[in-house]
């Protein structure tokens, strides 16, 4: 594992800070790396637990003072005295928010979190351009109404474990080459609650939670891409018996468009244009998410020429600006001609020495004929 950086070198502040010049730079630090500000970012996530541990330590006056005189040891549960502290940065997230320190910290208390759920968000094409609301609808566990969450009968009450007296947990001590060993898990008896349910809720059976489906609002950035995900802080299952929620992962499934492609922060868009306006030039009326824009078609156009219109494109999710947007040309072939044009046509091939298929004078070629 990694090793832990100088607390105050990861709030950036000196030794002598003072308590408000520490919370200053925990919350500039903390806003600049929250996971809600960056989303789909393992780096940042793992900046904000850094910065999070080191505020805790150095803002308790105690662990402070047990930090700056023993470091990181002074720390351990029982301080100097347990075990050796040989785990990196999320063996002392753990020990600060639920966890352990290594095989000998303190493990979670109280009914446990609930589980995190996933769901999928269908967006139209713009919105994942441009941003705005989306919905969606998932199968959860919510708070039981009837027990309030508490999992037990109304008129009844649930009593302390008496196996982890409350506490939820269950410790054991073992010897080992480096000492005494203390590990702590949930209690098999009570699942960790620290409560034992005698009359369980008929509603939700003891469980002060139900099964529901509940639809979340959602707020889309601009410039988010198919399979991007988005975390729902709180959103998740409730933990039994009044235990918090877990997150909710909102997959995103964006509609394709019929006329517009992307391609990462640009945008494309196949125009057609037709035979003569190719050869002979055209202003061109291009429809685009934010009004009509002209292109000047020149003569002797191709199929595949580009006109580019700077900064027209996807803005970008994690930076500024926008990508552009490209309008490909292609030349139209026409069908269903009708005789005027196809004896033009055909006059325009002669003039310019272009061998072309005889008149088909077919039995089927004049009945279609006919009814012109």
């Amino acid at each position: 594992m990694a090793a832990i950086r100088d607390f105050y070198e990861v709030l950036g502040v000196p030794r002598t800070a003072t308590d408000a010049e520490l919370k200053k730079a925990y919350r500039q630090l903390a806003r600049q790396y929250h996971p809600d500000t960056n989303p789909d970012n393992p780096e940042a996530e793992e900046r904000f637990k850094e910065i999070s541990v080191a505020y805790e330590a150095l803002s308790d006056p105690d662990k402070r003072a047990a930090y700056d005189r023993y470091g990181v040891d002074g720390l351990r549960p029982g301080g100097m005295g347990g075990s050796p502290f040989t785990g990196g940065l999320s063996d002392l997230f753990d020990a600060f928010f639920g966890g352990g320190f290594g095989s000998g910290g303190r493990g979670q208390s109280g009914p446990p979190r609930g589980p995190d759920l996933e769901g999928v968000a269908d967006i139209p094409f713009e919105t994942a351009l441009f941003g705005g609301e989306a919905s969606v609808t998932v199968n959860t566990l919510s708070a039981c109404g009837t027990c309030k969450s508490t999992g037990v009968a109304p008129g009844t009450q649930a009593t302390q474990c008496g196996t982890c007296n409350g506490s939820g947990q269950v410790r054991r001590v073992r010897q080992s080459i480096l000492g005494q060993m203390v590990t702590a898990s949930a209690c098999d008896r009570c699942g960790g609650t620290g409560e034992i349910v005698a009359s369980p809720c008929k509603e939700c059976r003891g469980e002060g939670r139900v099964r529901e489906s509940r639809s979340y609002a959602i707020e889309v950035p601009a410039g988010v891409d198919n399979g991007a995900t988005l975390r729902l802080t709180g959103r998740g299952a409730v933990g039994p018996r009044g235990g918090p929620a877990g997150d909710l992962y909102v997959h995103l499934r964006v509609a394709s468009h019929e006329r517009f492609e992307r391609r990462d922060d640009e945008l494309w868009l196949r125009q057609p244009v037709g035979v003569a306006q190719a050869a002979l030039g055209a202003e061109i009326d291009i429809d685009t998410f934010e009004g009509v824009e002209q292109i000047t078609v020149p003569p002797g156009t191709q199929s595949g020429r580009t006109f580019v219109f700077k900064h027209r494109g996807v803005p970008r999710l994690h930076g500024r600006g926008r990508g552009d947007l490209t309008v490909e040309i292609f030349v139209e072939t026409p069908t269903d001609l009708s005789d005027e044009e196809t004896t033009l046509l055909r006059k325009l091939a002669e003039l310019r020495g272009e061998a072309v298929a005889p008149p088909d004078t077919g039995l089927l070629s004049r009945i279609k004929s006919a009814f012109r």
